[in-house]
């Protein structure tokens, strides 16, 4: 079986996010999302149960994807769980300086553990979490950003775009 890590802060999780998810596990036998509990380099705006929660009702229709909190090192996770595969989505060039960065700190840590990345589809090539923070904190509708239990999160925090 072919098992496939797709770790990430997911705060919130977007429709490029879902995309990438969902192409992966056309690839993959399993795949499993890992939530980031504890990130050092973003302050997130939702509790880890929460994030884990919406990408669990947005990957619903996909029986091969499960959803866990990762705590540690991505790499022992990945052994955790039977990865050989990490799978990464990438947006622009910004993001494949970051991400080459740390597969090459994972390949160190674990030569057995190779990274894999899917390009953003056209669509979702500007999308990010922090942009979507954005618009849904000043009123933005954000309904073709997010899956609709995260629209209805952030409509909670701050009204629907519609108020």
């Amino acid at each position: 079986m072919k098992t496939a890590l797709c770790p990430g802060t997911y705060d919130p999780v977007t429709v490029g996010h879902v995309d990438v998810i969902t192409r992966c596990s056309a690839i993959f036998d399993e795949v499993v999302v890992a939530v980031v509990d504890d990130s050092f380099r973003k302050t997130v705006l939702f509790k880890v149960e929460e994030r884990v929660r919406f990408l669990e009702e947005s990957t619903r229709q996909l029986p091969n994807v499960r959803v866990v909190v990762m705590r540690g090192l991505v790499v022992e996770l990945a052994r955790e769980v039977g990865a050989h595969v990490l799978v990464k989505g990438l947006r622009a060039f910004t993001d494949f300086e970051y991400e080459f960065q740390m597969a090459q700190l994972n390949r160190k840590l674990d030569p057995d553990l190779e990274t894999m990345y899917l390009m953003a589809s056209p669509e979702h090539s500007f999308l990010s979490s922090s942009g979507v923070k954005e618009i849904a904190k000043f009123g933005g509708c954000v309904s073709d950003l997010v899956p609709e239990v995260v629209e209805g999160r952030f409509a909670e925090m701050y009204g629907s775009a519609e108020d």
